[in-house]
């Protein structure tokens, strides 16, 4: 492990020359990429160093222990080495996490999609709840939330909703979200006081950049038709929501967020790429998910993966096991603790793969 760092060492002294040369800032393509992998091993170097200096410290306590005749220096060096043994696995535990290869689309800024599932008006009702939630995370964030379509409900709700949410690393955040949420709770319909369940699927869709996906404009069918809210009424009179179609793979994506054609189809043409760029990326997950026990990370849309018992005040994640009693705040956007946990799971299953465990 210590050899790898050390290489890693060179390469980020390597990488700060690079950067201070003239002719590396003429290129800001190639500066842009030396600067964001510098930064990458930045923080590695930076612990490892931490943790060479908590090695020295051990080493000076054993040394005076060993030598030392005082008794008040000898306990000093006792307690010392004491937390400096502490740090050392601190550290060590940290650098093993460093070294796990990150996502290379953990950076991306993301398509967030939110459909009501079983349960007709409460599932849709449920899937605003969760646009709400997701939004109010994303806020306290500092991410930026952006509406791209929404087919409202007359009940209230969504029956689909996509947000493109933009900032630091928000699909390595947000990736553990995608499958389907399911609620227990009374609608407000309910005459008898019955706890009915409904679900909502969610899928968060990694971004693609312009050169990663090449779409054939022959390969596209475009229909526009009326913006249309709640109801089936009209939000503008002309036709400027655009339906986008994918021939060969018959991926569909609509948007009427805007009121321009031309914005609409823009937006869409992304959402298109998105869409044929996460395949690919779902495929790499699957992979990855049949040499894992758990759910964490597989991108299966179909997956069951959290409860939300109102009743009971509980949400449970039923991939790691975890149930915390704070619904109301969670719903408030407070999911950040859950989320934490999800990645330390995943993290622990890449140790593992890696044989760094």
């Amino acid at each position: 492990m210590f050899d790898q760092i050390e290489n890693f060492r060179g390469k980020y002294i390597e990488i700060g020359k690079a950067l201070s040369d003239p002719s590396t800032m003429s290129d800001m393509k190639r500066y842009t990429a030396l600067n964001k992998e510098y930064k990458e091993l930045e923080n590695l170097v930076a612990v490892y160093d931490r943790y060479k200096l908590v090695l020295a410290n051990i080493d000076n306590n054993k040394n005076l222990l060993n030598t030392e005749k005082d008794e008040d220096f000898r306990e000093m060096a006792k307690a010392d080495l004491l937390h400096q043994e502490q740090e050392k696995e601190k550290y060590e535990t940290e650098l093993k996490s460093l070294l796990v290869p990150k996502d290379p689309e953990d950076d991306r800024d993301v398509l967030l999609e939110i459909r009501g599932g079983a349960g007709g008006d409460e599932a849709a009702i449920f899937a605003g709840d969760l646009m709400r939630m997701y939004t109010r995370y994303a806020e306290n964030k500092g991410w930026t939330v952006t509406t791209v379509t929404a087919n409202d409900s007359a009940a209230g709700g969504y029956k689909e909703v996509v947000l493109e949410i933009t900032g630091e690393n928000v699909y390595g955040t947000l990736k553990f979200e995608s499958g389907v949420h399911r609620v227990q709770r009374i609608p407000l319909t309910e005459a008898k006081g019955r706890v009915h369940t409904s679900a909502a699927s969610v899928a968060v869709l990694p971004e693609a950049d312009e050169v990663e996906v090449y779409i054939n404009p022959a390969d596209i069918r475009m229909d526009v038709f009326r913006a249309s809210g709640a109801g089936g009424q009209h939000v503008n009179r002309t036709e400027s929501a655009v339906r986008l179609v994918h021939i060969p793979t018959n991926t569909v994506v609509e948007c009427q967020a805007e009121r321009s054609q031309h914005k609409n189809r823009a937006t869409a043409m992304k959402m298109l790429k998105t869409r044929i760029y996460e395949a690919a990326v779902r495929k790499h997950e699957d992979a990855i998910a049949a040499r894992r026990k758990t759910l964490v990370s597989t991108g299966d849309r179909s997956a069951k993966i959290r409860t939300y018992n109102y009743p009971q005040g509980r949400i449970t994640d039923h991939r790691i096991g975890m149930s915390v009693y704070n619904l109301e705040t969670f719903m408030n956007g407070d999911i950040g603790g859950m989320i934490e946990a999800l990645a330390v799971a995943e993290q622990t299953e890449k140790l593992k793969e890696s044989n760094l465990m």
